[in-house]
């Protein structure tokens, strides 16, 4: 009981400081974003893995995941050690800080209101900013319908991404967990891609990061549809475009939150030339970005009580996994 108290106490505190804070933007010489700094050096350290030879460079991209993932768990558990030797009270407040680096609520919720507030005023050329910022598609042709789909989408997206999977690893494996999670995350942003310089040294981190969310996209997507129940929203809806459309987008994670959202939503989301899902049973507008973080926010408070608390209590209990 004293290990589940422990780590309760330092996901509350983490969530606490993420919901009044939000995400540091310090204007040091040095970026101290945990993030920022682990894409730096994955940045920094990709031409040594690169190869002529492809079936080399693939090799090398297995080795920069263990490499990477290694190097930021050893680190965080040298910090926690040396916090927790020192004073209890300094390791749970480090603890809950290295958790909050993992998730991202505020921040969110700041730009997908000020989004659809430029959408409001029509100024769509901020909107697009905006926009860039929640997803890599090219915003300089967005009209403000589109830039709301562009959020909605990315806010189905990240439920699982910055929200629900570092809980739950973070359940099972204490605050590393969080931080092996977040770093595989964090790989595949950075070199994950398909173009001709990432295609093969990036396999393995986008691979690393579709089976690290696999379970929670599709756990997201029921809670989406259970959320959309409790905030009097089109559940059946949800669950129908979630069955029919989720293959619609190429990546076999994300099609399910964003197809179950649009059917709460009972609208339609629209990448340019590439997909489109949901059914335009009401046009898209900005108060649509608000209904999405309503679900969102309901998505959140279900996960938390009906899957991260019952987790947390059964794994310091059998399990013992150390914060």
């Amino acid at each position: 009981m004293e290990l589940f108290l422990t780590m309760l106490a330092v996901l509350g505190l983490a969530l606490l400081i993420d919901l009044t804070f939000g995400e540091p933007f310090w204007r040091w010489p040095i970026a101290l974003h945990p993030t920022v700094v682990v894409n730096k050096f994955v940045v920094r350290v990709l031409p040594l893995f690169k190869s002529r030879n492809s079936k080399i460079e693939r090799l090398n991209g297995v080795f920069l995941v263990i490499v990477t993932v290694l190097g930021t768990t050893a680190i965080a558990y040298a910090i926690l050690y040396a916090f927790r030797l020192l004073f209890f009270p300094l390791y749970i407040i480090m603890a809950a800080l290295m958790l909050k680096f993992t998730i991202c609520i505020k921040l969110e919720t700041k730009m997908a209101v000020e989004a659809a507030e430029c959408i409001e005023n029509k100024n769509v050329e901020k909107g697009r900013e905006i926009a860039s910022m929640f997803s890599r598609r090219e915003p300089s042709t967005l009209n403000g319908r589109q830039v709301a789909s562009a959020v909605i989408e990315s806010m189905a997206e990240n439920l699982a991404d910055f929200k629900l999977s570092p809980m739950f690893y973070y359940a099972f494996f204490g605050v590393l967990g969080a931080v092996a999670f977040k770093t595989i995350n964090i790989l595949d942003g950075t070199v994950g891609f398909k173009d001709e310089k990432h295609i093969n040294v990036g396999w393995f981190s986008a691979m690393a990061d579709t089976v690290a969310n696999f379970l929670l996209s599709r756990l997201t997507s029921l809670l989406i549809v259970l959320a959309a129940f409790f905030a009097g929203m089109d559940y059946k809806n949800a669950w129908k475009i979630m069955m029919r459309d989720y293959k619609k987008v190429p990546s076999i994670n994300h099609g399910w939150p964003m197809a179950a959202m649009a059917g709460a939503l009972g609208v339609q989301l629209e990448k340019p030339g590439y997909y489109v899902i949901g059914e335009e049973r009401e046009a898209l507008t900005p108060a649509h970005i608000k209904k999405a973080l309503k679900i969102r926010n309901m998505t959140i408070v279900l996960f938390t009580f009906l899957i991260e608390l019952p987790i947390l209590f059964l794994s310091t209990n059998f399990l013992r996994f150390p914060v």
